[in-house]
């Protein structure tokens, strides 16, 4: 099969591992580490313009994505069928199954994931807040906006390590010495928060580039959107005769 993946360029480790066990020709689309920063809407406009871009000569065109905020949502194949992974976001990709991810994060509450990818590419997310920078101290804040409003700001964009007590790093495999994982240690002591390192399991990436979308995937026909069913199936597809779901 001929195969065009439109994916996140976060996990980019991760897809070049896929591609190259994958049998089949594979051509890629990776997309700024940012857009999830951006909201569900403008994610789900990029990405279907994405998705429109394709020509027709490929097999299916693989969303190298979970639900992510709904950022998929109403994603339509057109003349060519979507392939998406059941998957709630990156995490459960890089954990490589829901239930496992599902029962680690109940099992874990307040915990802040990192990956390889995370870790490196940290510079290429936006800031959640344009010109605002999680990054800039309290007295940059408080230089550039003035004391009361830089302490306000400060505290909203900081605000994420107040509810947060752990942070797992997933080993993928794919990080090439401890850096990576060192790095993620380091902010875990900087914030307080304890640390823990966890197996990663690369088999969903693998299996969305070799074709095999028997359990754990949906198949969307032209004519398809993507709907979230908010169960355990993640999502749906509407629109279509097909049917389209698979377990």
């Amino acid at each position: 099969m001929r195969l065009m993946l439109i994916g996140c360029g976060l996990l980019v480790r991760e897809w070049s591992d896929a591609i190259v066990r994958s049998p089949h020709l594979i051509d890629v689309a990776l997309m700024p580490a940012a857009l999830h920063s951006a909201g569900a809407a403008d994610m789900r406009n990029r990405l279907q313009a994405a998705i429109d871009a394709v020509d027709r000569s490929y097999d299916a065109i693989l969303l190298g994505y979970g639900l992510c905020g709904c950022g998929v949502v109403g994603l339509q194949a057109r003349a060519t069928r979507l392939v998406l992974a059941r998957a709630d976001d990156c995490i459960t990709l890089l954990m490589g199954a829901r239930d496992r991810y599902r029962a680690y994060f109940r099992a874990n509450p307040g915990t802040y994931y990192r990956s390889a990818g995370w870790v490196e590419r940290a510079a290429d997310l936006k800031d959640q807040l344009p010109g605002l920078s999680i990054a800039d101290s309290l007295d940059a804040m408080i230089q550039r906006y003035g004391e009361e409003n830089g302490r306000y700001l400060y505290q909203e964009l900081t605000a994420y390590r107040r509810t947060y007590r752990k942070l797992a790093f997933i080993c993928t495999g794919s990080e090439p010495n401890t850096g990576f994982a060192d790095a993620a240690r380091a902010e875990a002591e900087k914030n307080g928060w304890a640390y823990q390192e966890i197996a990663g399991d690369l088999s969903l990436f693998q299996r969305l580039l070799a074709g095999q979308w028997e359990r754990d995937f949906l198949v969307i026909p032209p004519g398809g959107k993507i709907v979230a069913t908010f169960d355990g199936e993640i999502v749906a597809a509407t629109g279509c005769a097909s049917k389209t779901k698979s377990r």
